[in-house]
């Protein structure tokens, strides 16, 4: 097992380029920081190529690991290469995997969610775990501006990128592929006066969210069978996008669930 300690080894060099995702594009890996991400990882499928953990964990907590390359590296080294305030000591280099809409297995009665051009990182990984606490069956991810395996997805999600189905497309496979499969959907906007409260989120049912500030596309108005929205009493007329998602996905939660 190799001992890392200097910043300007060749592998940590090799981390600090996955920071960039072009880089995770071009190489086909990403990064993943802390054990529980790790763990989840792991149990989702994803191919762990290497395991870099920090000199104060003991071998035997890597017993998980097995046939995995593993690097011991000095703890300061491994300070610097976190992503974290305060780091458990566990950071992998994981194979890049595809996202296809065709890969999506449905329920009898599906719910999903569909995020549209959403940018910032930790709104993305708030409606994950949302998501995930909620049951959906899957998140659509459409006209995608920000890589699904940007560390601060990965990190605000708190791995829940790994336990739910995920499916990474463009909007004119997403539409025939809502209507072949008779989706019902519903787009998040303050522009209407159909309260969310108000639907019937019982039968199988897509939930559309956009950026909070550009908000949803057009041709999402001209394809969606209900607009919704959050009743706003105050003097702005949005919230955060991973808190309007949380939100409606506790009210499908909170009928689905009713005796």
């Amino acid at each position: 097992m190799e001992i890392i300690t200097s910043y300007k080894n060749i592998k940590i060099k090799e981390i600090n380029k996955l920071r960039k995702s072009n880089n995770r594009r071009k190489e086909k890996l990403f990064i993943i920081e802390g054990k529980k991400e790790i763990d989840l990882a792991k149990k989702s499928g994803i191919c762990i190529k290497e395991l870099f953990f920090s000199e104060n964990i003991y071998q035997k907590e890597l017993n998980n690991f097995v046939g995995i390359t593993k690097y011991s590296v000095a703890g300061e080294v491994f300070r610097k290469i976190s992503f974290r305030e305060n780091p458990d000591g566990y950071l992998a280099i994981a194979q890049s995997k595809n996202f296809q809409l065709k890969d999506i297995k449905l329920s009898k009665n599906p719910f999903l969610l569909i995020l549209e051009a959403i940018e910032k990182p930790g709104n993305i990984g708030a409606i994950l775990r949302s998501a995930d606490a909620a049951g959906v069956d899957a998140i659509i991810i459409t006209e995608s501006k920000t890589d699904i395996f940007n560390p601060n997805i990965i990190r605000s999600s708190l791995g829940t990128v790994f336990t739910g189905q995920i499916a990474i497309c463009k909007n004119k496979e997403l539409l025939p592929w809502l209507k072949e499969k008779s989706i019902n959907t519903f787009a998040s906007t303050p522009n209407t006066d159909e309260l969310y409260c108000d639907s019937d989120f019982k039968n199988s049912l897509a939930l559309v969210v956009g950026a909070e500030h550009e908000g949803l596309g057009k041709e999402w108005f001209e394809f969606v069978d209900n607009k919704i929205k959050i009743p706003m009493n105050g003097k702005i007329d949005s919230l955060n996008a991973s808190v309007s998602a949380a939100i409606i996905l506790f009210e499908v939660v909170r009928q689905r669930t009713l005796k």
